[in-house]
């Protein structure tokens, strides 16, 4: 199983797509995927049609559990989407409480790592969709994760917030056993602007090592699978914007062998 967490200090970059998409092409491969909401305002749940605020089991209560949760409370928790093989964990807004609530708690950066591992053999893969802000949330996805996915649109100022991510992300290595694999995904790229194709340079020359090598173009069809609940893949698998993410998920997949074949070595 591995676990992917998409994240970025800022919001409006393009996390949300981005986990849906990815999600569903590795569904479309045959994986069994799982999603999970983190972020209290709820775009991924609302996305497969699920109201945030009238679900009775969501991502919240894997941290109002007195102990981890086991694998059938963990798969209690789950529920369908319009993709074959793509699971999701929605949200609720109550997750917004869990900052004060678990202030001074032992291992409370440390519940979704353990959660997770309960479901080890159920899927595949699982992709965690991480709110906009450094808190406890944020920093148990990065715990959980072996690889973040950090979209970024091709403008000024979601490059500054990136530069916030990466500070937590030096942080964040600092704690843990093995390197956090992680690629930056310019997002939003429109080819026609001198603002985004001068930005996608600035990423190119802050982040050489880092930075995945092509972008995601801006492409209305994305929006158009949103309103419909559907993955671009299975709603318009042939739009720019979705061959671009069949490219970064054939990058990823490469990058998961060529770390894998490190540690053996």
């Amino acid at each position: 199983m591995r676990v992917w967490a998409v994240a970025n200090q800022k919001g409006g970059v393009g996390k949300t797509t981005t986990t849906v998409t990815l999600g569903g092409l590795l569904a479309e491969q045959g994986h069994r995927v799982l999603l999970v909401d983190l972020d209290p305002h709820g775009s991924l749940t609302s996305y497969f049609g699920y109201d945030p605020d009238s679900l009775t089991r969501s991502s919240y209560q894997i941290f109002q559990a007195d102990e981890s949760m086991n694998t059938q409370e963990m798969l209690g928790l789950c529920t369908g989407t319009s993709v074959p093989g793509l699971s999701l964990i929605p949200t609720s807004p109550a997750l917004a409480t869990v900052e004060r609530q678990m202030t001074g708690k032992d291992g409370m950066g440390l519940r979704i790592m353990r959660a997770l591992q309960s479901v080890k053999g159920n899927f595949d893969y699982i992709l965690l969709d991480c709110p906009p802000v450094l808190g406890v949330l944020m920093i148990n996805a990065l715990a959980a994760c072996e690889r973040l996915v950090c979209p970024v649109q091709t403008e000024f100022l979601a490059i500054k917030g990136l530069e916030r991510m990466i500070r937590t992300l030096q942080m964040v290595q600092k704690a843990r056993p093995q390197d956090l694999g992680v690629t930056i995904v310019p997002t939003m790229f429109d080819r026609r602007t001198q603002a985004s194709t001068s930005s996608l340079n600035s990423l190119r020359k802050q982040y050489p090592t880092q930075l995945w090598r092509s972008a995601i173009p801006v492409d209305t069809r994305l929006r158009d699978a949103s309103k419909k609940g559907l993955a671009p893949s299975v709603h318009s698998p042939d739009s720019r914007a979705v061959r671009a993410y069949r490219q970064l998920l054939t990058q990823l997949l490469q990058d998961e062998k060529q770390h894998e074949s490190q540690l053996r070595a």
